[in-house]
C-alpha cells in the first residue's frame, strides 16, 4: 500500500507537470520537422561483390582455376549464409551472401575479413589475374537521377558537362555519392592492314614499342643550384590522336609515318561500355545517393536549387531529365500517412465524443497529442525515419496508445459518479488499474517481439514497427498515468446519471446477452471452441503472400537475349522497345539501360549486374492504373515482338527483392546432368495453367571458334601460342599500347587490324603471322580452324553448378498458391534423382518461409516475456489459463477478415496476428483484474463477473472500436491492408468473446462448488 502513486504526484505538483506538458508539445512539434524523411527504412544489403580476370581464358578454366579457389576461402567467411557465383569465360564473379542475423558492426567486420582472406591467397590464382576487385556497397541507393541528352553536341563535349555538373552537386549538403551511368570511354585506334605491314616488312611489336617508349612518364633529373632546384623535363609525350600519327619510325632502313601506314582515329570504347537512353535517346545519367541518416525531403530540394542554377548555365542543346525523383514520392508518402494519421485521430477523438461525452473525449483527444509528442524525440534519438513502416507504427499505435487514456477517464468518472472528489477520483485509477495497465502494455508490446527480433532481411525492414509501438506504449502509459489525471481533475464533472439502471439500450442487451451465455456456459464454451476449430481449418483457404508489390507507377522491363548476344543485339532490341514505348499514352516517362540492369533508385530493387545480353528499361506510367494497363500490352508486345527473347515485366517490389515469382534451383555436381534435370522441372512449372514465361538463368550453349596450332610446325617456324594469341588478340579484339592524358582523363590507344580483317572469319585464315626474321606466313599453314561450343556462364551455388527455373505468374494466383500445386509433381521428380542432386524451390516462396521462420524462432521468447509479465500480474495458473484461452481466439476475426476482403495472409498481416495476442491479452488481464477486485468486495464469483464485465464493457469496447475505426484510413493500402484487416476483424470478434467467453470461463472455474445460478439481484437489466 505504500507504493508511490504517479497520478497523486502529478496533481501535488501540478506546475512541474504543465511545464512538462508544455515542454513535449514543443520538443515534439521541432522534433516532428526534424526527422529524417525516407520512402522506406534502412535496411543493409548483406551482399558482397567479389570480381576477378582471367583475359584469354575459356568458362572451364576460368571456373575451376579462379572462380573455385575464390570460393573455396570465401567459404570460410563468418555469418556466411550461401555463396552465388557465375562465372563467363575470363571473368569470375562471386555474391558473398551473408546471414540476416548479421548486424551493422557485423558485417562491415566481415567485409574486412573478405577482403583480408582473399588478399592472402591472391598469390595462389593463376599468373594473369587482374584482381580480385570488391564491391560491398552493393546497396547503395540512388534515389534522385538526371538523364542528360543532348543535340549538336559530341559525347565527350556532353561528358565534360556531366562531370563538371557532378563536381558541383557533390558540394550539395547530404549528397554522399554521385555516379555517373551510360558514359562512353574514349579510345584513340591506330588501325593497320596485316597485308600491307607484311608487304613493306614491318614488325607490328617494333612498331608498338616505338609507340610506348615514346609517351612514357619518367623523370629527367632534378638540378640543384645554390638558390633553386630545377626539374628537367623530356618532351615527347602524346596530346592527341594527331601527335600519334604523326610519329615517325624507324623500319627496314627508312623513316616512316604511321600515318601513312595506318588509320589513327579517336572514337569510343568498341563494343560500348554498358549504355543508357532517356525517352528513346542517348544519355548520359547522374545518379545522386543520400548520406545515412539524411532527409531526402531536404536532400531534394537542395538539389533542384542547384539544378536551376546548372540548368541556366548549360548552352542550348543539352537538356536534364529527371528520371528518378524519390523526394517526390516520399513527400506524397508521407503526404498521405499524415493525411491517415490525421483521419485516424478524427475518427477515435470522434469515438470518444460521441460515447463519453464532450469533457471526457477531449481529455482522450489530448492524450493524443502530447503521447506523440514525446514519441517524435525518441525517434530522433533513435535515428528512427519518418518512412514507410514507422509512419504505418505510428497508426497502428494511435489506436492502442488511447486505451490507457480511456480506462484512467472512465474509472475516474466511476469514481466521481459514487460522489468522490475529483482529486480522489483522479487517483483512483492508478490504485485499481496502474499495474494491470502496465502489465497489458508490456503484454502488448511483447506481441510485437518478433517484429523487432526477427533474424531476417524483412525483419530488419519492419523493424521500426516493434521500436515506434514500443515506444508510443510506454509513452501513453506515462501520459495516461501523469498527465490524464491532471487533466480529468480539471476538465471532468460528476456525471449526472449515477444509476446503472439509466444505462443506454447496447448496455442492457449486453448484460442480459451476458447473463444468458453464463447460464448456458458449456454452449457458449463449445461454439467459442468450434468457432476457433473452424478458423484454423479454413487457414489454409487464405492465399499467401510475402510481400505486397508496390503502388508506385513504375514498371521494370526485363529483356534478356539468347546469352551469347553482343551488347549491338541487345541495343537493337532496346531501340525497337523504345519505340513501342513512345507511341503509348500510358507513359510519362522511361530510361533504358542497356548491358546492365537499372542502378538501384528504390532500396528492394534486385539489381542486375552487367551483362551484354540484358537490358532493363524502367518505365514511368501516368499513374497505377496506367501502370495495369501498360503491365498487360507490354507483356502481350514482348512476347510478339521478342520471342526469342526471355522478357520479365513487374512493379517495383516492397521487401527485400526476388526477382521472379517462382523460382527452382536445381543443383548437382555435372554440368549436363543439371541442364536435363531442369529441363524436367522446366516442364513440370511449364504444365501449370498458372505460370508463363518459364525460362532458365542459363541454359544454351553458344558458338567458339577454335584455332588448333600445329605446335610442331609452329616451332619450326619459331612461333609459340603465346605469340600466337598475342597477335590474335592485338589484331581482332585490339591492346591497349599505351595512353593519351587528356584533361581528366586517361584514354587508351589501342592497335588493332582494319574492320573488315577483323570481323571476317577468312580473313582470320589469311592473317598473316610475323616471324622472328622479318618474313611472314599465313595463320592457315600452320593452324585448323573448326567451330565448337560451350556455356556462355555458369552459376553456382555453394560451389555447386546451380541452374534456376524461373516463371512469372498467369492470373492473380500468388506464388505461394503456384507452388504448391506444383509440389507433388515436383516431389516425384525429386525421388528419381541421383545422389547429390537437388531440386529446391526458391524465389519469393523460399524467402517467405526464411522471414516467417525468423519470426517464429522468436516467438518462445515472446511468450516468455507474455507468460512472465501475465504471471507477475496475476500470480495465478487458472487465471494464467483463461488469459491464455482467449488470446488465440482473435483468429477467428482474423481468418474471416481476411477471407471476407480477399486480402492474403502475408508477413505484414502474419506480424499483426502476433501483435493481436498481446491486445486480447491486455483486455483480458485487466478485466480479471476486475473481476478479482469485485469479489474483494465480497461478491460472488457470478456478480463479480457480471458486474465487473459491465464496468469494463464501456473502455474495452471503445477501446476496440477506435482501433478499428482507425485502422480504415490505412486499411485500402497496399502494404498495410492485408495487417489492417486482420487486426480490424481480430480484435474485434476477441473483443467480443473476451466480454462473454472470459467472464463465462472464469465463473466455470471458480464458481463449481457454489450455486451456479445468478442471485436475484442479477436480474438482466
Amino acid at each position: 500500500m505504500n507504493r508511490m502513486n504517479l497520478s497523486d504526484w502529478a496533481l501535488k505538483h501540478r506546475s512541474l507537470v504543465v511545464y512538462m506538458m508544455i515542454i513535449a508539445v514543443v520538443g515534439g512539434s521541432l522534433s516532428y520537422f526534424r526527422l529524417g524523411r525516407n520512402e522506406d527504412p534502412a535496411f543493409i544489403i548483406k551482399t558482397m561483390v567479389v570480381q576477378a580476370a582471367w583475359p584469354g581464358a575459356t568458362v572451364e578454366e576460368t571456373m575451376k582455376q579462379v572462380t573455385e579457389r575464390l570460393e573455396r576461402h570465401l567459404q570460410e567467411t563468418p555469418h556466411l549464409d550461401f555463396l552465388r557465383s557465375f562465372t563467363r569465360a575470363g571473368v569470375a564473379t562471386v555474391f558473398v551472401n551473408l546471414k540476416g542475423n548479421a548486424n551493422a558492426k557485423q558485417v562491415a567486420d566481415t567485409w574486412y575479413h573478405v577482403r583480408k582472406t582473399i588478399g592472402d591467397m591472391r598469390h595462389t590464382l593463376p599468373a594473369g589475374v587482374i584482381g580480385p576487385g570488391f564491391n560491398d556497397e552493393f546497396g547503395d541507393t540512388f534515389g534522385i537521377i538526371y538523364g542528360f541528352t543532348s543535340d549538336g553536341f559530341t559525347q565527350r563535349e556532353l561528358r565534360d558537362r556531366v562531370e563538371d555538373i557532378r563536381s558541383r552537386l557533390l558540394l550539395v549538403p547530404d549528397v554522399s555519392k554521385v555516379e555517373l551511368v551510360g558514359e562512353q570511354d574514349e579510345v584513340i585506334f591506330v588501325e593497320f592492314s596485316t597485308k600491307e605491314l607484311a608487304a613493306l616488312g614491318i614488325d607490328r611489336s617494333a612498331l608498338i614499342a616505338a609507340l610506348q617508349s615514346q609517351n612514357i612518364v619518367r623523370p629527367a633529373g632534378t638540378i640543384q643550384t645554390g638558390s633553386e632546384s630545377i626539374s628537367i623535363r623530356v618532351s615527347g609525350s602524346f596530346q592527341s590522336e594527331q601527335d600519334i600519327a604523326n610519329i615517325n619510325f624507324s623500319a627496314g632502313g627508312r623513316m616512316l609515318r604511321l600515318s601513312d601506314i595506318a588509320q589513327v582515329q579517336r572514337g569510343y570504347t568498341d563494343p560500348p561500355q554498358p549504355m543508357f537512353r532517356v525517352n528513346g535517346k542517348p544519355a548520359i545519367g547522374l545518379a545522386i545517393a543520400m548520406r545515412d541518416g539524411g532527409d531526402i525531403l531536404a536532400l531534394g530540394a537542395n538539389i533542384k536549387k542547384a539544378m536551376a542554377r546548372i540548368t541556366a548555365d548549360l548552352p542550348i542543346g543539352i537538356e536534364p531529365s529527371l528520371m528518378a525523383d524519390q523526394p517526390v514520392v516520399v513527400n506524397q508518402a508521407i503526404r498521405e500517412f499524415t493525411v491517415s494519421l490525421m483521419q485516424a485521430i478524427g475518427i477515435i477523438m470522434a469515438v470518444s465524443f460521441i460515447s463519453l461525452g464532450v469533457r471526457p473525449g477531449l481529455i482522450i483527444a489530448l492524450a493524443i497529442p502530447f503521447t506523440l509528442a514525446i514519441v517524435f524525440p525518441i525517434m530522433g534519438l533513435l535515428s528512427i525515419d519518418m518512412q514507410r513502416i514507422s509512419l504505418g507504427a505510428l497508426i497502428i499505435a494511435l489506436a492502442l496508445l488511447v486505451d490507457d487514456a480511456m480506462t484512467t477517464t472512465d474509472a475516474t468518472l466511476s469514481r466521481l459518479a459514487e460522489g468522490a472528489s475529483k482529486i480522489e477520483a483522479a487517483t483512483f485509477a492508478y490504485r485499481t488499474h496502474a499495474m494491470a495497465m502496465l502489465a497489458g502494455t508490456l503484454v502488448t508490446i511483447a506481441g510485437f517481439i518478433p517484429v523487432g527480433f526477427a533474424a531476417s532481411s524483412a525483419g530488419e525492414y519492419t523493424f521500426s514497427l516493434f521500436a515506434v509501438v514500443t515506444i508510443a506504449l510506454l509513452v501513453s502509459w506515462f501520459v495516461a498515468v501523469i498527465f490524464t489525471p491532471l487533466l480529468g481533475a480539471a476538465i471532468l464533472v460528476p456525471p449526472k446519471q449515477t444509476s446503472t439502471a439509466d444505462q443506454g439500450r447496447i448496455f442492457r442487451m449486453y448484460r442480459s446477452f451476458l447473463t444468458f451465455a453464463m447460464r448456458a456456459k458449456w454452449l457458449t464454451i463449445a461454439l467459442s471452441l468450434a468457432l476457433f476449430v473452424c478458423s484454423v481449418l479454413a487457414l489454409p483457404l487464405i492465399p499467401r503472400q510475402f510481400f505486397p508489390s508496390s503502388d508506385r507507377p513504375e514498371l521494370l522491363v526485363d529483356l534478356s537475349l539468347p546469352q551469347n548476344s553482343s551488347i549491338h543485339a541487345s541495343d537493337v532490341a532496346a531501340k525497337r522497345l523504345d519505340t513501342a514505348l513512345s507511341t503509348d499514352a500510358d507513359v510519362a516517362r522511361w530510361s533504358t539501360y542497356i548491358g546492365r540492369g537499372a542502378i538501384r533508385f528504390y532500396l528492394p530493387l534486385n539489381v542486375q549486374l552487367p551483362n551484354d545480353f540484358f537490358t532493363q528499361a524502367v518505365v514511368i506510367a501516368k499513374d497505377v492504373a496506367a501502370r495495369d494497363r501498360l503491365h498487360s500490352k507490354l507483356e502481350k508486345l514482348l512476347a510478339q515482338e521478342f520471342p526469342n527473347a526471355i522478357s520479365f515485366v513487374s512493379p517495383l517490389e516492397l521487401g527485400p527483392p526476388v526477382g521472379w515469382p517462382v523460382q527452382y534451383r536445381v543443383g548437382g555436381a555435372d554440368v549436363e546432368r543439371v541442364r536435363e534435370i531442369a529441363l524436367k522441372v522446366g516442364q513440370i512449372v511449364a504444365s501449370s495453367p498458372d505460370t508463363k514465361q518459364v525460362n532458365f538463368d542459363w541454359m544454351e550453349p553458344n558458338r567458339q571458334v577454335r584455332i588448333r596450332v600445329d605446335q610442331n610446325e609452329a616451332r619450326l617456324l619459331g612461333l609459340s601460342s603465346q605469340a600466337i594469341a598475342t597477335v590474335l588478340n592485338t589484331v581482332i579484339s585490339g591492346t591497349p599500347i599505351t595512353q593519351v592524358r587528356d584533361n581528366i582523363y586517361l584514354v587508351n590507344v589501342v592497335a588493332r587490324a582494319t574492320n573488315e580483317q577483323r570481323v571476317s572469319l577468312d580473313g582470320l585464315r589469311n592473317l598473316q603471322v610475323a616471324l622472328p626474321g622479318g618474313q611472314t606466313v599465313p595463320l592457315s599453314q600452320f593452324a585448323s580452324f573448326e567451330y565448337d561450343q560451350e556455356f556462355p556462364l555458369v552459376w553456382r551455388r555453394d560451389r555447386i553448378p546451380t541452374l534456376t527455373v524461373q516463371a512469372a505468374i498467369a492470373g492473380d494466383k500468388l506464388p505461394e498458391s503456384v507452388v504448391t500445386s506444383l509440389s507433388t509433381a515436383i516431389e516425384n521428380l525429386r525421388k528419381t534423382l541421383p545422389s547429390g542432386y537437388s531440386v529446391v524451390v526458391g524465389g519469393t516462396v523460399e524467402e517467405s518461409q526464411k522471414s516467417q521462420a525468423s519470426v517464429l524462432a522468436v516467438v518462445p521468447v515472446m511468450l516468455f516475456v507474455m507468460f512472465t509479465v501475465l504471471m507477475v500480474q496475476l500470480q495465478s495458473f487458472p487465471r494464467l489459463f483463461m488469459v491464455l484461452s482467449v488470446a488465440p481466439l482473435g483468429l477467428i476475426g482474423v481468418v474471416a477478415a481476411l477471407m471476407l476482403s480477399g486480402r492474403p495472409l502475408g508477413f505484414v498481416a502474419i506480424l499483426g496476428v502476433l501483435a493481436l495476442l498481446g491486445m486480447i491479452s491486455k483486455n483480458a488481464v485487466i478485466l480479471i483484474g476486475q473481476i478479482d477486485a469485485e469479489r474483494a468486495l465480497g461478491k460472488t464469483p457470478w456478480d463479480a463477473a457480471v458486474d465487473a464485465s459491465s464496468s469494463r464493457f464501456r473502455p474495452i469496447m471503445l477501446t476496440a472500436v477506435s482501433t478499428v475505426l482507425g485502422m480504415i484510413p490505412i486499411a485500402p493500402t497496399v502494404f498495410w491492408g492485408p495487417m489492417a484487416f486482420a487486426i480490424m476483424g481480430g480484435l474485434l470478434i476477441a473483443t467480443v468473446l473476451t466480454l462473454v467467453f472470459l467472464p463465462t470461463l472464469y465463473v466455470t472455474w471458480f464458481a463449481r462448488d457454489e450455486k451456479e445460478q445468478p442471485p436475484a439481484g442479477a436480474r438482466p437489466a
